[in-house]
């Protein structure tokens, strides 16, 4: 471009090509890494997730009875109740063998009392009515 200079002469510059910044790719990239680092961040929680709830020591087990209460059962049958620490079992119940007592949803006791019942002499039979 040719412009003039203070004495009038005529003095050419040369314009330099605009070079690109690399800034220009450098957003992309950026996001492209924060997009991975968000999918590698879901992907270690989802992970972590599974392992501490699929796999962990710390697994829900429903109690049988609330606290306050101790589970009894029905003579000759597999039906349960549960009953106050303060009461007797009500008529057609009796409580648990000592050391045969069911503490949570599906545990030991739980499953085996499912085919197992007492009879009206406290001896322990099969259920009839057992599949």
């Amino acid at each position: 471009m040719a412009t003039g200079g203070e004495s009038g002469e005529h003095v050419e510059r040369l314009e330099t090509p605009m070079l690109m910044s690399r800034r220009i790719s450098r957003p992309i990239a950026a996001s492209r890494r924060r997009g991975l680092s968000a999918v590698t961040t879901v992907l270690v929680g989802g992970a972590a997730l599974v392992a501490l709830t699929g796999c962990s020591a710390l697994e829900f087990k429903e109690d049988i009875c609330s606290g306050g209460e101790y589970p009894v059962m029905t003579v000759n049958g597999t039906g349960s109740a549960c009953v106050s620490d303060d009461d007797k079992p009500p008529s057609g119940y009796v409580r648990y063998p000592e050391g045969k007592v069911p503490k949570h949803v599906d545990d030991k006791w739980d499953v085996y009392w499912r085919t197992h019942t007492l009879d009206e002499n406290g001896k322990i039979i099969d259920d009839p009515d057992a599949p």
